[in-house]
């Protein structure tokens, strides 16, 4: 269900997930032949999206059963159900090898999900989220960790099964602290050293098994920046679905200002005012991020910037900036 008063991209979910009829093997099979199925295609995790009058496609490009007619959608995912619809995700990378020959091309085209969120609404962006982080752990998942057999879809695509040790998978969230430092008037943000951009963001890193998630904060910063910090304040969550984390964004409050850089992971960190970060959000509004992070050095990138408003960084620097 959607999270009311999250701010982030991928809190819009509406679907009842049903988990109570993904156990029934009948149900499954009679709901992705029924009127009320509609599916979603992704091939190579690029979900079929379609244009709405004349615009770039901008709306998931559903499928009905009539459309899959002679496709196995045995391994459909299900995401849930509206009061209209019961709603699966496909993976139709096995139906083509190309991009000359992808499955429904008359119907739209394979978008990248990372850069079509600036067109699509929150609800399309939830689903998608979910859609393409299922498909992933099963193109991932098709062998037995335990003993290397060939697992099983199972559970309407939420476990895989395995027939030789009869281990049982489930598909996996990997937990990410990220935290935007703050001290006396002013928030410390790093630009990562793989990034080709210079886009400064919040510090982040994945918590480690044994760790709270202030822990999981002050060993982040600390090996990332050299700062420690002291009180550290949750806010909210994000789903991630690049390829399936959850973050976890906090405030954190540094007790010093020296900077000590792990070069391997941060090529750069400053101290920004708020004045100074409420132009860089104002600035952002208009960015092409998918072309400044592809050509750095192009006409019109500038001197910093910063995440945009569908990176949970965002959304912290704005509560922040509420609040000083």
């Amino acid at each position: 269900m959607a999270s009311p008063g999250n701010p982030n991209t991928f809190t819009d979910n509406p679907l009842d997930r049903a988990s109570h009829l993904r156990a029934d093997p009948d149900w499954l099979r009679a709901a992705k032949c029924s009127a009320r199925a509609r599916f979603v295609a992704l091939w190579r995790l690029r979900p079929l999206l379609r244009a709405a009058a004349g615009s770039a496609p901008s709306e998931i490009a559903w499928l009905d059963a009539a459309a899959l007619a002679g496709c196995r959608v045995e391994d459909a995912v299900f995401l849930g159900r509206d009061e209209e619809h019961d709603y699966f995700a496909l993976d139709a990378t096995h139906l083509a090898q190309d991009e000359e020959d992808l499955p429904f091309r008359e119907l739209g085209s394979y978008e990248d999900l990372m850069f079509a969120l600036g067109r699509l609404d929150g609800v399309s962006a939830s689903l998608l989220a979910q859609a393409k982080s299922m498909v992933d752990w099963h193109a991932r998942h098709g062998f037995c960790a335990r003993c290397g057999a060939v697992t099983h879809f199972a559970d309407g695509g939420y476990r895989r099964d395995c027939p030789a040790c009869e281990a049982q998978h489930f598909p996996r969230t990997d937990p990410v602290v990220i935290s935007l430092v703050v001290r006396e008037g002013r928030c410390l943000l790093g630009r990562n050293a793989m990034f080709r951009g210079p886009m400064f963001t919040a510090l982040a890193g994945f918590l480690e098994p044994g760790e709270t998630v202030e822990e999981a904060v002050a060993r982040e910063v600390m090996e990332e920046v050299g700062v420690a910090v002291g009180e550290v304040r949750y806010l909210f969550t994000q789903p991630w679905p690049f390829p399936s984390s959850l973050m976890i964004g906090c405030i954190a409050q540094g007790l010093g200002e020296a900077i000590t850089l792990d070069e391997k992971e941060i090529a750069e960190a400053r101290w920004f005012t708020p004045e100074q970060l409420r132009q860089a959000i104002a600035d952002s509004q208009d960015l092409d991020y998918r072309s400044m992070m592809s050509d750095p050095a192009g006409a019109g990138t500038p001197s910093f910037f910063v995440p945009p408003p569908s990176a949970i960084a965002h959304q912290l620097m704005l509560a922040w900036l509420a609040q000083v």
